[in-house]
């Protein structure tokens, strides 16, 4: 018997590898595939091609593909390998602006993998091809500048409720984490804007909308390889039918969607927001005002496509997800650097009490349009941490590279290190130093206007961008104008982030002091 069992175990061992050195053959054969065409790659290693430190929570997919565009500095294509396919990383400004503006036709969808099965998951960022440039169209009116300024109240009103919170926090000079507290006041600002409800989340902390709003971009392990494979292998996350974080709180946001828009239609309330906007495309198909989009070829639809109530929930959902983490994690890192800085600090305060002082202390949408060192600062942040460290698409037709022999085989995914533009020296020089005036006239137009791309860029660059900036600035200017941020003990002066985050998350949060002005 124990004979009989030595003689199958070693038979096991032989057949495992046969096959392990079976597939590393296979593997290697495809890690020639960039070498054949000539393009400048990273050497990859079985069985993760170049993602092993993401594989392993190492190091975020940003920080990743930052550390690879630094490889080669002087390639303008860089490729490398998720698992065995090939993925092409473009360091080139030029070639960037081809990809994600001249040659959209060819780069219109990002080649991620979204789990369809799950009704959130029909928002802009996830869909491709004709569904994305259908909602598109729908939704860009939504973020105008006269709707925006229809927002504004919202924005005021949750600024105004944070400034008067933070006076006893500041009182007690308690030690406070920024990332949580700015978060705070963005989710309420988005709860009631995109759903309309008043949570206060500034005075409720533990508010159930808060709860489920931090599961959102809750860094954890299942989170990282999912988007991982997301990424590098859309194939594999649709045969290992991964549930990505949308799923775990979809129940509860479906139903908070369907109940606001079932009150309000039965209640006729109209409070000129967000989800009164998404009503109007449910009911009708387009925005009161405006006229019906056209059809294929240019004609006018006679019966407009309207949105379903999922849809409408998919876009509250992305529409909060990305609205109030954005928002939050530039404002907490805008206070991190001017507590660092103290002169800058000192700067902005000058020109906030300047412009306040002429409209009475009312912090207005005009108000806003006259602080252009905010501006600047606002700039800097997301050069220093952008909102989404990387960009992708995918090639959906054979495409020649301008200026090279290289040729890209349909379905080639694209990705582009927006962490790796912002700190590369070459433009951005000493970019680890945080320094506003990068961002004056005369700088910005040195520079190519390519290599900064904070929301992404061409026809499906971020819809909310304009959104974004405004909340973060009413933000910080209700900060700033009652209280200066100072460092503690507790402070990093040098941040790391999670390895298992899709974003940029500082690893123990951003600690700062508060202190009234004089």
């Amino acid at each position: 018997m124990a004979v009989f069992l030595d003689s199958w175990i070693a038979e096991l061992v032989v057949v495992l590898s046969a096959a392990v050195l079976a597939a590393y053959l296979w593997f290697q054969r495809s890690y020639r595939y960039w070498e054949t065409k000539g393009v400048p790659y990273v050497e990859p290693a079985f069985p993760f091609g170049n993602f092993r430190p993401v594989a392993l929570g190492q190091k975020s997919i940003g920080e990743l593909l930052h550390d690879m565009y630094r490889q080669l500095p002087g390639a303008r294509l860089v490729g490398h390998y998720g698992f065995r396919r090939p993925l092409l990383l473009v360091r080139d400004p030029d070639i960037i602006r081809q990809i994600l503006v001249k040659d959209f036709g060819t780069f219109h969808d990002r080649g991620l993998f979204f789990n369809e099965e799950e009704p959130l998951n029909r928002h802009l960022f996830a869909l491709n091809g004709s569904k994305w440039r259908h909602l598109r169209t729908k939704l860009t009116p939504v973020f105008t500048s006269g709707k925006l300024k229809g927002m504004f109240k919202t924005l005021q009103d949750c600024g105004r409720e944070m400034a008067e919170v933070l006076e006893s926090t500041a009182d007690r000079g308690q030690v406070v984490e920024m990332r949580e507290l700015v978060a705070r006041y963005s989710t309420d600002v988005i709860a009631s804007v995109a759903f309309g409800i008043e949570v206060d989340c500034q005075r409720e902390p533990d508010n159930e909308f808060r709860q489920w709003g931090r599961k959102i971009f809750q860094p954890s392990l299942q989170a990282g390889i999912n988007f991982m494979l997301a990424v590098v292998s859309p194939t594999l996350g649709k045969l290992l039918k991964l549930k990505d974080g949308a799923a775990a709180v979809s129940t509860y946001f479906r139903r908070m969607v369907a109940e606001t828009v079932a009150y309000r239609e039965e209640n006729n309330v109209c409070r000129k927001d967000f989800m009164d906007l998404m009503i109007q495309l449910k009911n009708n198909g387009y925005l009161e005002g405006e006229k019906p989009e056209n059809g294929e070829g240019g004609t006018k639809e006679v019966s407009p496509t309207k949105l379903t109530i999922e849809d409408v929930a998919a876009q509250a959902f992305i529409f909060f997800g990305a609205g109030f983490e954005t928002s939050s994690s530039t404002m907490s890192f805008a206070l991190h650097e001017l507590a660092l800085h103290p002169h800058f600090q000192t700067k902005l305060q000058h020109e906030i009490d300047s412009v306040l002082k002429e409209t009475g202390s009312d912090i207005t949408y005009d108000a806003l349009s006259k602080m252009p060192y905010l501006d600047k600062v606002v700039s800097e942040t997301l050069r220093k941490y952008p909102a989404l460290p990387l960009l992708n698409r995918e090639c959906n037709q054979e495409y020649k590279i301008p200026d090279s022999d290289v040729v890209l085989e349909k379905g080639t995914p694209i990705s582009i290190s927006v962490l790796g533009l912002h700190h590369d020296p070459k433009y951005f020089p000493e970019p680890e130093r945080f320094d506003p005036e990068r961002f004056c006239e005369e700088q910005k137009a040195k520079r190519h206007p390519y290599v900064y791309l904070p929301f992404g860029e061409g026809p499906r660059n971020c819809i909310g961008m304009r959104l974004g900036l405004l909340q973060t600035k009413v933000g910080l200017v209700y900060i700033l104008s009652k209280y200066s941020v100072r460092t503690t003990e507790a402070t990093q002066v040098d941040l790391h982030f999670n390895a298992r985050s899709i974003i940029l998350v500082p690893n123990g949060g951003i600690q700062l002091r508060l202190e009234r002005r004089c």
